[in-house]
């Protein structure tokens, strides 16, 4: 790669384009990323995110209601599966990416095991979309006219856009960052 005369930017030999040693901005976009997840988590759990109606109207249920309800019928391990997933995964997301950036800024020793919180948190993120992959097959599977209906809650969408966001939270941060200040503040090479 050829120098440019800003550090790390380097230009791409084969094509010129400007190739980055650090992801540019990772912090400040994984900031705003996290505080727009952590913004839409609360609509998330607090409006309905399915109406479902059996011979009736559909009746409105939240994440933490649906999860009280399949307790009541008896269906613990299910909604300890549905607690887990849709509100202690995203919730553990949002509190690993703030302790990763907190970290960032003053990391106080070798961030060797925030490096693994990084590489666990960003591994998670690829499975927080089968809520609303289980959301939309049974709003698509459920639809018995007069017999049966789901209707998918404004928490759905909520909820999709803060799985995105903490995705796309992760997947900015760089965790090298940490490294880098931790090596500047102890003048360690």
């Amino acid at each position: 790669m050829n120098d440019t005369n800003e550090p790390g930017i380097q230009l791409c030999p084969r094509c010129g384009t400007t190739a980055h040693q650090r992801k540019p901005d990772a912090l400040r976009r994984t900031l705003a990323l996290s505080i727009a997840a952590a913004a839409l988590f609360i609509p998330a759990n607090t409006l309905p995110i399915l109406s479902v109606g059996l011979l009736s109207s559909p009746e409105p249920s939240t994440i933490l209601g649906g999860v009280i309800d399949l307790y009541e019928l008896g269906s613990w391990p299910l909604a300890l599966i549905v607690f887990v997933a849709s509100f202690v995964i995203p919730m553990a997301k949002l509190i690993a990416l703030w302790v990763l950036l907190s970290h960032s800024y003053n990391p106080s020793s070798p961030p060797v095991k925030l490096t693994k919180l990084y590489w666990l948190t960003e591994w998670i993120g690829r499975w927080s979309m089968v809520d609303i992959f289980v959301v939309a097959i049974l709003y698509a599977l459920v639809q018995f006219g007069s017999l049966a209906s789901v209707e998918v809650g404004p928490a759905a969408w909520c909820f999709g856009a803060t799985v995105i966001l903490t995705m796309a939270a992760a997947e900015s941060f760089d965790p090298r960052i940490m490294w880098d200040k931790y090596r500047e503040q102890n003048n360690v090479e």
